[in-house]
């Protein structure tokens, strides 16, 4: 369930009062999702989303988020586009929360992750990159390897109850990380989370990329490292080389990896499992068992993070 936030049928009111999309018909909460409040709005002019921004999100944020929709929209790229109220503002307040309405995408994630679905992936993902170089907001990483060990930190005294070992496995690859961190890679806008759940088909055809509340400014292949995490491992955390090859291929037929790049891949695609499990630890541990939030599990990072470190050489990627 990711409604955290009631809205009231006044309140609605109010807050549409203030746009130029229609009255509401059917306003009704989506359950996916685990950061953020999101409705389907239905009105006489069409349909649309409402994001209610909970604590996660830091206000300050929102307008490089809202921000770098529009100016993906605008550069080809299908994702949702932030609607304008009648004071040309995208954010305002609903149910005591800062909100936004954003146009409504066609299509649906791919529950089964096939080859088919790995190919657009990488080159939607390589697009994406090349429209947001000249996108002027900035917006640091804030969970990046200088971020990790707090995060440890704050699960230390309960890790071991969750694996055991686990403690001393993440202190020695937190280590290694913090040491071996690739720099000076080429960087600028990355998705930061681009999940199954954050891409839409439709036909068999990709159709838009949502969800872009953790895109910040890093290092681009990063953020192809965590597609490898993302769309490359099977039900049983094996390594598929095959989806990996196309997810790759595709990328680098819009945009080619630069040679450090590549050499540094393994390394980043590490430290991607890392921040996925660490923050998976966190609320593993720290997620009170009566909240209405499904919790996942860091253990399925864990496996995919000694398979990369295992890697031995680019061919373990399809390359």
């Amino acid at each position: 369930m990711a409604v955290y936030t009631e809205v009231g049928d006044a309140e609605l009111e109010a807050f549409l009062a203030d746009y130029d999309i229609g009255e509401a018909e059917a306003f009704k909460g989506i359950a996916e999702g685990v950061e953020n409040s999101n409705f389907l709005l239905t009105t006489t002019r069409g349909q649309y989303i409402v994001t209610l921004y909970e604590k996660r999100v830091d206000p300050k944020d929102l307008p490089f988020f809202l921000g770098l929709m529009g100016h993906l929209a605008a550069r080809g790229i299908n994702c949702p586009q932030p609607i304008h109220g009648r004071d040309g503002k995208a954010l305002r307040q609903l149910a005591g929360k800062p909100a936004a309405v954003t146009s409504f995408l066609h299509g649906m994630w791919p529950r089964r992750i096939a080859v088919k679905h790995c190919g657009p992936v990488g080159e939607a993902l390589a697009r994406l990159h090349l429209a947001g170089r000249d996108f002027e907001l900035k917006r640091p990483n804030a969970l990046s390897v200088a971020d990790w060990r707090p995060l440890f930190e704050a699960s230390r005294a309960d890790a071991d109850s969750v694996a055991e070992g686990l403690v001393r496995e993440l202190d020695a690859e937190l280590a290694f990380l913090e040491a071996e961190w690739p720099r000076d890679l080429p960087s600028g806008v990355i998705h930061a989370d681009l999940f199954n759940d954050n891409v839409f088909f439709l036909h068999d055809r990709l159709s838009g990329l949502i969800d872009f509340y953790f895109a910040c400014n890093d290092a681009l292949a990063y953020d192809v490292a965590i597609c490898l995490n993302a769309w490359c491992f099977e039900p049983d955390r094996s390594f598929n080389t095959t989806k990996a090859r196309a997810l790759l291929q595709a990328y680098e037929k819009v945009r080619p990896l630069e040679s450090a790049e590549r050499q540094a891949l393994p390394r980043l695609a590490r430290g991607a499992s890392l921040r996925f499990l660490l923050t998976r630890l966190y609320d593993w541990i720290h997620t009170p068992a009566t909240a209405l939030v499904k919790r996942k599990d860091p253990l399925e990072y864990l496996a995919y993070l000694r398979f990369h470190r295992s890697a031995s050489s680019l061919a373990s990627y399809g390359l």
